[in-house]
């Protein structure tokens, strides 16, 4: 339900760090409480990993927000099936296409589409894993052709576009703003200059021509440039002007700055108002990623008996524009500290109301550009208060929990998480253990017992100390 507030009350804005400005700025949607916003998809050749994943579940933290503060958000993530390079010079082979190799599947369009629709279909369940919200849509670029084909159009007409014998580039000196966003003095951007036929060493590809493989144009056969399909589909739904654009940093340099150009020159229109940029995941020191080498997925973190919801907690326990060094211990211990607040919660007693001050606290880390890291410490601040009832604290981790979705209000997830073992279905090695830490509780040998626990836990059971002994719960 949206708290309001009366107008005599003094209401810190929701504030979010925007590239476009290189700052901090107060939110102010294009339109009431009514919020427009584009997140770049994945291109589905392949299972998504962790580290592209973590960048949507930034996102969905940016809609949760929003909508808690109670703006409507309409939200388009696009699935690239088509024209994604291996390059940011516009150079290399379709990504879709190596995937179809990597298959031994035959290069035609119908092959590709039923190789995306595989990868797309994981990417969503892997969405629904971590707890994050559809979107309104999930447009795909290559039922958008005709859509891509008038804007690359409609730049010809305006002295946008011309012609080299590989594609259809734009003319980024006749684009006075370009590279807006910054970044483009990057390496990765400086890859861009590897066709000596482009007027400019920064123009890029709106079309790549492909004689065997593709669509029509005017100009020629081919594909459309990966820059060009998030245009053309973010302005389909969100129109011309929209509020909030999302993606990882790795975007800003030459995707980003690209789709702003070739938007803005086309429409004689601001593109997007906010741009919010998460950093990435690393793993060992190294970016996560395909051509590293160490793309872990979703499912790989489920076959060694991790929840995606403890990933999702270990997401937001570093802030998105911070990066986020991903090990297996940090993952574990993530999982660890989330059962034990789900397994808290799940003790407390209905009929409490939500406490103002915590409530307040949490509402002013997330205004202060998504400061998840301090939401989840008030989270533990009241867990661990003494001073506030159970019931309480029940009806104030519910209402941080339509932010966090860690699944304090899912029945479902905490019967599937949490459950208590009755004495005789404990296994013997395990009884042996916890038979003996209420010996060293008994002798106040707390160090032995904390000791003890953590062997508990590490053959997947917990204990907590009730009146009445010892309540063993088997973590699944």
């Amino acid at each position: 339900m949206l708290r309001m507030f009366g107008k005599s009350e003094e209401v810190k804005p929701v504030v979010f760090y925007n590239t476009l400005g290189r700052g901090k700025q107060e939110f102010k949607p294009l339109r009431g409480r009514h919020v427009k916003m584009y997140t770049c998809g994945p291109t589905v050749y392949d299972f998504a990993h962790i580290g592209n994943l973590r960048s949507y579940v930034f996102a969905d933290i940016l809609r949760r927000t929003l909508e808690y503060f109670g703006y409507e958000v309409k939200q388009i993530v696009n699935i690239t099936d088509v024209g994604h390079l291996q390059s940011d010079a516009d150079e290399g082979e379709d990504k879709m296409t190596a995937g179809l190799k990597r298959e031994g599947l035959e290069l035609t369009l119908p092959n590709m589409k039923l190789l995306a629709e595989r990868y797309a279909e994981a990417f969503v369940e892997d969405m629904k894993e971590l707890n994050i919200r559809l979107p309104f849509s999930f447009p795909r670029a290559s039922d958008h052709v005709p859509e891509q084909i008038a804007f690359i159009q409609s730049l010809f007409d305006k002295g946008y576009a011309y012609i080299l014998k590989d594609g259809v580039y734009f003319d980024t000196a006749k684009f006075p703003q370009y590279g807006i966003l910054g970044g483009t003095s990057s390496p990765d951007h400086s890859r861009i200059g590897v066709n000596e036929e482009k007027k400019h060493p920064q123009d890029f590809a709106l079309w790549k021509f492909n004689g065997t493989l593709g669509w029509d144009a005017p100009w020629g056969k081919g594909f459309p440039g990966w820059h060009i399909e998030c245009t053309a589909m973010a302005t389909k739904y969100l129109g011309k002007t929209f509020d909030i654009h999302t993606g990882g940093i790795d975007h800003i340099p030459v995707h980003h700055n690209n789709e702003i150009a070739q938007a803005e020159a086309a429409t004689g229109k601001k593109y997007a108002n906010y741009w919010l940029h998460g950093a990435f995941a690393t793993f060992e020191g190294k970016r996560i990623g395909k051509s590293e080498g160490n793309a872990i997925r979703l499912y790989q973190l489920k076959e060694r008996g991790i929840s995606p919801t403890a990933y999702r907690y270990l997401v937001l326990t570093s802030h998105y524009r911070s990066p986020m060094n991903f090990t297996w211990e940090a993952l574990e211990a993530a999982q660890t500290a989330l059962y034990r607040a789900l397994r808290a919660f799940a003790d407390f007693l209905e009929g409490g109301h939500i406490h103002a001050g915590y409530r307040d606290r949490f509402e002013m880390a997330l205004k202060d550009d998504l400061d998840t890291p301090q939401a989840v410490s008030v989270m533990w601040e009241l867990l661990r208060d003494e001073t506030v009832s159970d019931a309480d604290k029940r009806e104030t981790l519910l209402t941080f929990d339509r932010v966090l979705s860690f699944g304090f209000g899912s029945p479902s997830e905490l019967a599937e998480k949490i459950s208590v073992v009755s004495v005789e279905d404990i296994p013997s090695d395990v009884a042996e253990l916890i038979s003996l830490r209420e010996a060293a509780r008994v002798r106040k040998d707390w160090s032995e017992a904390d000791r003890l626990r953590e062997g508990i836990t590490a053959k997947g059971y917990t204990v907590e100390d009730a009146k009445d002994g010892p309540k063993v719960r088997k973590v699944t």
